[in-house]
């Protein structure tokens, strides 16, 4: 009686999942169709963007291998076109090359090229602080001392590798305007930062006993 119960039960659920397949054969057939062409598109997607990446790599490789002091002008220009694809890799790679051999001095057009990095382009968190870093150090020597602050306040307030960095930054530039107290203020922020970069620590240390002490 079982075995009989047990076969009439396989029957039925076997003749159930015939009957669902045969009556949504059609959306089955649809969605098979759909899920190939999603992988065939993210296939291709994927295989875009490694090609424009490629392509991109080989023109900086190409860019900056080639440059001379006559090529000046077509090295920066591009470079330039290279930050604006906002590549995350090589359109920072190309503003420090531009900025390292001092191929533009106009220093808004640099600042602007900063922001494009910082604000449009998809970077790594610690990739888009230290190009923050950058932009503050870059302008350090004719900023005023508001202009700097708000450049480095999103490091000094966070828990990035940078905010050392960024806290002797401000000391110094307090220090070499003659700002001892502000300078010493920061000098201890660094000391007493658990994350702070040991060099940075010790330098800081240096500073406040050798030109900062009582």
């Amino acid at each position: 009686m079982d075995e009989d119960l047990s076969i009439i039960n396989a029957n039925t659920r076997n003749e159930k999942i015939k009957n669902f397949f045969v009556n949504n054969k059609g959306k089955l057939i649809s969605g098979i169709i759909a899920l190939i062409f999603l992988l065939i598109a993210v296939f291709s997607y994927d295989k875009y963007l490694i090609n424009k990446k490629k392509e991109i790599s080989e023109k900086f490789n190409s860019i900056t291998i080639d440059y001379s002091e006559k090529t000046k002008d077509q090295t920066s220009r591009g470079l330039i076109e290279i930050i604006n694809k906002k590549d995350p890799t090589y359109s920072p790679l190309s503003l420090y090359f531009i900025i390292d051999n001092n191929l533009v001095t106009d220093r808004s057009k640099i600042n602007s090229l900063f922001d494009l990095l910082i604000k449009n382009t998809s970077l790594d968190s610690e990739i888009k602080n230290l190009i923050i870093y950058k932009k503050a150090l870059y302008n350090a020597d004719n900023a005023q001392e508001s202009d700097l602050l708000n450049m480095l306040n999103p490091l000094i307030n966070s828990q990035s590798v940078w905010q050392s960095h960024s806290l002797y930054l401000m000391a110094e530039y307090f220090y070499a305007n003659n700002q001892k107290q502000k300078a010493k203020e920061f000098f201890n922020q660094i000391i007493n930062l658990e994350n702070s970069n040991p060099d940075l620590k010790l330098q800081a240390e240096k500073r406040l006993n050798r030109d900062l002490g009582e």
